[in-house]
């Protein structure tokens, strides 16, 4: 009986993988393809042990002798039905009228009407019918003529009896979705798998002992054999009993001898085979009921997965979206304590946040839309309705806050950076603005009471004269010092402007030195008025203490500079900044001859007055026109001495900072030139794999795949990158003109790499998927894939109206330039786009092209599977169910059903019916 479900499948005989590989054996000289194994892509090692004991078969006469017996005695069964029968099956067929009989009564059809001479070209007319009937179901004779069948050729005629017993008896055997040879093993291991000392494993060895025949015919008609008292060490006496009952009380001929099946060494599989489909059909009733209980099985599998991976999705989902909620507001806050010590947390937050938390999350989000992307495909290849995510939870949603969280963090590190720039400097300007606040309250404190005092009304004219030079070598030394003032304020307008934490203090500070200054020019002033309106009186000019005024305060001004510069702090990011400030120090070095020319010439001015007084006996004061002393200058010059070879010291260590920076910039460099092209080029073969369809989607996606643990490998040099990238960073280095790579675009380039892969992988397997469920070949997948290809332009994956218009015609499509030709595309956009989103995806084009191509289930398929089960009732019960089912499913059904309300019910009885209706209905049940 053949399987119903298996009609859409077998309507086409080249299916049949075992056609299939008969048809391409049959291509070679005939005694090499009649012993060759047929392929069976389940189990290889199994089918390569086959191959070789098939071999060493041609050598057994006993392989031959069983084939034989057992083809004719396969052919006499259905003869037999129209009263007839062969006794030599190379010498019956000969003249090709039993032939032509055999294949009338096993097809039910009516062959043309045969040649009734005896001639030869009359019996080679008559096979030759016979084969082109054959052939008309899909069967290719390759190598097998209607002469050599007319001839008596033994081999030839067995593999041709073997050719129609594949296509009538075996081909349209099928169970859980195998066909022919696989279908009816898995059939065999089934029914045998509780009896001791059974294990199906092929269609030779296995069934050596007798055990397996008697296995099968006791779980079907248990009455007929007392399988407890059978012994694996009776072969014969197995044999014979199962051969007996099976022809006694199952109407199964004898196609094989007991004898031969223990004498050889290997029975032939053909012929095992060809006797055990006797089985199959004889229990096919048995197996119609299994087929239901199969069906139903699938369909709750299908619906137990589905609601497995909605619950997955919501959870992912909600999880993902809450750990963006939180961490958004976090990236969007950009502001920090304006401290260094704060922003250099703040940083190694960010770090963590790029490179600990983020990866994660981000792996989370590609594994929710290709989990999405399957689910889908499953419920469309399932016939269900797509699954709809509770609100907020669509796939674009969870896009647009992941899109939100990366605007957020957009410039985020550029900004923490940029203010930890801000804040060094900030912290360099407040200690120079100290640092020169202090020198300068240092040489005004005390200024104001100076110029305040009256002692010029008490003193003589030479007093006077001194008080007056004095007074003007302070006024060379105010001016002198106004440069300074104007630094500090400018300090402080810049610790200002740039928002310095402690710019309250500053501000009072630097105020404080302004009213002090404008107070001292004031009083300045003041005071040259009152001396110039006593000198009109008193005159008396010391011109060599009035010399060494005017020169040593200069010299003093200069000296006070040039420790200021000889201690000043600096900040640089290169070595020709450093390079740049070594060259001014040289500079610097270079004027010192003319600077201790200069102290030794003043030092004379002092000297020679110290002399002249001590020459003509007077007693030498204090300098009347400055307060500076020879020892103050000779101090102030041995400290500048002292601090050039410090400086040097200073600069030269700074230097060697800068160099090893540059180090590192060089070695980041030279690894980010090759890290970067590297994921280009993956991007690029990406691309190229995806146009490129050789070698079929399985090709595809191992290349893929490929990629996918290259990509992994990869990682390695991305994390000693970043690590690199570290210690750029915590040297202060702020740019690298050795690349054009920063490490934000590797990142980028990495992340999007793969989840570029990763898309293109679960692509590819939904093609896959969608092509083996449909039943469609590779080659028509290449076409419908082209097709798309080529109107999708812009290669988002997607077509407009328009574009999957002309792809539809492109395809052979008849769709008129009018308004019906409107309305048909119209129907099939409701098809393919039922959102009205305006747009068709490749899924979708893909499942319209294929939508004809499979066998769907339906909720009247399930049904009526339940009915079956149900003895044709309207109602199940659960004890049914339970022993028809496996327990988890058998559970998932009663918990589901509803009780049965209809007038025939009995105590438990459940409704199949809704419960069908509702698993094609809602996709959430």
């Amino acid at each position: 009986m053949i399987n119903p479900e298996m009609n859409g499948y077998y309507s086409n005989p080249n299916n049949s993988i075992y056609m299939q590989a008969y048809q391409q054996s049959a291509a070679q000289p005939y005694e090499t393809a009649y012993t060759n194994n047929m392929i069976n892509p389940y189990s290889e090692d199994y089918m390569q042990q086959e191959e070789e004991w098939e071999r060493e078969g041609l050598l057994d006469p006993l392989w031959e002798k069983q084939q034989r017996k057992t083809f004719t005695a396969w052919c006499n069964s259905h003869l037999r039905k129209a009263g007839t029968q062969i006794e030599e099956i190379n010498d019956d067929f000969r003249n090709g009228l039993k032939l032509m009989l055999l294949l009338e009564v096993i097809s039910s059809e009516q062959l043309p009407k045969p040649d009734r001479g005896k001639m030869r070209f009359h019996k080679i007319a008559n096979v030759n019918k016979a084969l082109d009937f054959i052939q008309s179901k899909g069967v290719k004779l390759v190598s097998i003529g209607a002469e050599e069948i007319v001839d008596g050729n033994l081999k030839m005629t067995l593999g041709m009896i073997w050719t129609i017993i594949l296509r009538f008896a075996i081909q349209d055997i099928s169970v859980e979705e195998m066909s022919a040879k696989e279908g009816l093993l898995l059939w065999c291991q089934r029914k045998t798998q509780p009896y001791k000392n059974v294990n199906v494993q092929n269609f030779n060895m296995s069934f050596k002992d007798g055990l397996a025949f008697c296995a099968l015919i006791h779980r079907h008609r248990p009455d007929l054999i007392d399988y407890d008292k059978l012994n694996k060490d009776e072969p014969l006496k197995n044999l014979n009993l199962a051969f007996d009952i099976a022809e006694k009380h199952l109407d199964i001929p004898k196609m094989l001898d007991a004898e031969d099946m223990v004498n050889c060494i290997r029975p032939d599989d053909r012929s095992v085979m060809t006797y055990v489909s006797a089985y199959y059909h004889a229990f096919a009733g048995a197996h119609k009921a299994e087929t239901a209980a199969n069906r139903i099985c699938k369909v709750l599998k299908v619906n137990q997965e589905n609601e497995r991976l909605m619950e997955e999705y919501e959870r992912l989902a909600s999880d993902l979206l809450e750990w963006i909620r939180r961490t958004t507001p976090w990236l969007e806050n950009r502001t920090t304590d304006n401290t260094l010590p704060g922003t250099q947390k703040k940083l190694s937050e960010f770090r963590d946040y790029r490179r600990v938390h983020k990866p994660p999350r981000l792996e989370q989000k590609a594994k929710l839309e290709t989990d999405f992307n399957t689910l889908q495909t499953k419920l469309r290849l399932s016939n269900r309705p797509a699954y709809m995510p509770s609100e907020g939870k669509l796939v674009s949603d969870i896009t647009n806050a992941w899109k939100g969280l990366e605007f957020a963090e957009r410039g985020f590190e550029e900004w923490l950076l940029s203010e930890l720039m801000r804040l060094e400097r900030l912290d360099h300007l407040a200690k120079k603005f100290k640092h020169k606040c202090d020198i300068h309250e240092s040489w005004a404190n005390g200024k104001e009471d100076l110029l305040e005092a009256q002692d010029f009304k008490r003193c003589k004219l030479n007093d006077l004269k001194a008080l007056i030079k004095k007074h003007e070598a302070f006024e060379s030394d105010l001016a002198a010092h106004q440069d300074r003032v104007e630094q500090i304020a400018a300090i402080a307008q810049e610790l200002n402007a740039l928002d310095y934490h402690d710019s309250a203090s500053v501000n009072a500070r630097c105020e404080r030195i302004c009213r002090n200054w404008d107070l001292l020019g004031s009083l300045t002033s003041k005071r040259r008025v009152a001396l110039e309106e006593a000198e009109r009186i008193l005159e008396h000019v010391d011109s060599l203490f009035l010399e060494y005024a005017k020169r040593a305060a200069p010299y003093n001004n200069w000296l006070d500079g040039a420790r200021e510069d000889l201690v000043d702090m600096f900040i640089v990011h290169s070595v020709d900044e450093i390079q740049g400030l070594i060259g001014a120090h040289e500079q610097f070095k270079a004027t010192l001859p003319e600077a201790d020319k200069e102290f030794n010439s003043i030092n004379a001015l002092a000297q020679e007055a110290h002399h002249l007084c001590q020459q003509h006996g007077l007693q030498l004061g204090e300098n009347p026109y400055t307060t500076i002393q020879p020892g103050e200058l000779q101090s102030k010059w041995y400290e500048v001495q002292h601090l050039v070879p410090h400086r040097d010291q200073t600069l030269q260590k700074e230097m060697n900072k800068q160099k090893q920076n540059d180090s590192l910039r060089i070695l980041f460099a030279q690894k980010a030139n090759v890290v970067g092209p590297w994921i280009e080029r993956q991007h690029d073969q990406i691309a190229s794999v995806t146009v490129n369809m050789q070698g079929g989607l399985e090709a595809q996606l191992q290349r893929l795949k490929t990629m996918e643990q290259s990509l992994a490998q990869y990682k390695p040099n991305i994390d000693e990158l970043e690590n690199i990238n570290k210690e750029i960073q915590e040297a202060m280095i702020f740019e690298n003109r050795h690349t054009g790579y920063t490490m934000e675009t590797i990142r980028v380039g990495w992340e999007q790499l793969g989840v570029s892969l990763t898309r293109n992988i679960n692509e590819v397997e939904n093609q896959i998927l969608t092509r083996d469920s449909k039943g469609i070949t590779e080659e028509q997948m290449n076409e419908f894939r082209m097709s798309f290809n080529h109107f999708d332009k812009s290669r988002t994956r997607r077509l407009e109206p328009k574009e999957f218009r002309s792809c539809l015609i492109s395809l052979g499509y008849n769709i008129r330039d009018d308004k019906q030709g409107d309305a048909d595309f119209q129907r099939i956009m409701s098809i393919v786009d039922p959102n009205n989103t305006g747009y068709i995806t490749f899924d979708s084009f893909m499942d319209f092209m294929t939508r004809d191509a499979s066998d769907q289930d339906t909720a009247d398929q399930i049904i009526q599977s339940f009915r079956v089960l149900a003895n044709n009732k309207p109602f199940i019960t659960a004890d049914i169910l339970r022993s028809e089912l496996p327990p988890d499913q058998a559970q998932y059904c009663i918990q589901r059903m509803q009780p049965y309300r209809g007038p025939d019910a009995v105590h438990g009885a459940l409704d199949y019916t809704s419960f069908s209706t509702a698993l094609y209905g809602e996709s959430d049940l």
